[in-house]
């Protein structure tokens, strides 16, 4: 294992990563590994749609917003899974937020995954950003925190072998639905995670059963997981999630908080009122004819544009041709740096004055 910690000794490093008795590594279960191993595309398939609950508080108030999206995507010439987990909302008037972005491969195994958290306090503002990618069989994982004007950054890398059966944040939230639209979940599911110190711990997932939750005025059946976190440096981290019989989320709680994330409205109850009527636009003939003459108006303004300014093509031409001779894994990264420089030559912004009252 390479571990290392800004500031940090590696010895010092180690000890504390491993937690338990010195040479011995946390593992997931074969359960676990079984469970991620066995998953199919076809289950996967069942996966992909959007979850949009509300955040209230014990008294009703509305907190804010939580939404998950899952969608097939392409990292690198492979089939992946791309999850974005959202959450917005203010505490005591106080914003605050968690985004998550993963790119996880049909296994569940990530790829890469972006976390961010912030509140904003007056006066003491924590932001806290983990970026964690694949690269040369080591998972690479840099963390920035910051505590007001106090900022400390930590990178580290473990082997690949070692992290059989992980599951983080991005994750974890496919890892549930499809639990859900199975109606089970196998026993012993203990997976490896990390703690907010980096720290490999386990994180297990068991069955919390079939109860009723009304959902936008209807008394609905939902499946419960439960997600325990556990942590070296401090007390487990306790999830409970409920799902519709068709995987969506209908509510997820964390034990002992006063906020809870709920649905408003079945996802039926959303399609009411809203009649499908097919078209097929090819066979009408006027908006046939619309639809050519748009084209070719698109057509003739897009040529027009081009010719005014030449210097597009050079620009499209000389980054494609810098991209295939650098052949980067990270083409945004590369995009992003190799459009850089022609960000000064921008005009600057006028400066807008706020009224005067």
């Amino acid at each position: 294992m390479e571990v290392l910690l800004e500031d940090e000794p590696p010895g010092g490093a180690l000890a504390g990563i491993q937690g338990a008795k010195p040479g011995e590594e946390l593992s997931a279960s074969e359960e676990a590994v079984a469970f991620m191993s066995g998953i199919e595309p076809a289950g996967l398939l069942k996966c992909v749609f959007p979850d949009s609950l509300v955040t209230v508080s014990e008294g009703g108030r509305d907190l804010g917003k939580f939404s998950v999206t899952a969608e097939f995507a392409r990292r690198d010439q492979q089939t992946c899974m791309l999850l974005h987990a959202q959450s917005q909302g203010a505490i005591d008037d106080s914003p605050c937020g968690t985004t998550v972005t993963a790119y996880l491969t049909t296994d569940l195994e990530v790829l890469e995954e972006d976390f961010h958290e912030y509140v904003k306090l007056e006066g003491h503002s924590l932001d806290r950003r983990c970026h964690m990618v694949q690269h040369g069989g080591q998972m690479v994982i840099n963390k920035v925190t910051t505590v007001g004007e106090e900022t400390t950054k930590e990178s580290v890398s473990y082997p690949m072998s070692l992290l059989r059966g992980l599951v983080t944040e991005g994750s974890s939230f496919l890892l549930m639905r499809l639990t859900a639209l199975r109606k089970k979940v196998p026993e012993h599911m203990t997976f490896i995670s990390f703690d907010q110190g980096l720290h490999i711990i386990h994180t297990t997932f068991s069955e919390l059963g079939l109860k009723q939750l009304e959902v936008g005025g209807e008394t609905v059946e939902v499946f419960g997981v439960e997600r325990i976190v556990h942590s070296v440096e401090e007390s487990p981290t306790t999830w409970q999630c409920h799902f519709l019989a068709d995987g969506h989320l209908a509510s997820r709680v964390q034990v002992g908080s006063p906020v809870t994330m709920r649905l408003l409205q079945l996802p039926s109850q959303l399609e009411k009122g809203f009649e499908k009527i097919p078209l097929v636009w090819e066979e009408d003939m006027q908006m046939r004819s619309k639809f050519l003459d748009r084209k070719e108006e698109l057509k003739a303004d897009h040529a027009s544009y081009l010719r005014q300014h030449p210097e597009i093509r050079a620009l499209i031409s000389d980054f494609l041709q810098f991209l295939l001779l650098r052949k980067p894994d990270d083409i945004f990264q590369f995009a992003r740096e190799f459009f850089l420089p022609f960000a000064s030559r921008r005009p600057p912004e006028p400066i807008l004055k706020a009224p005067s009252l």
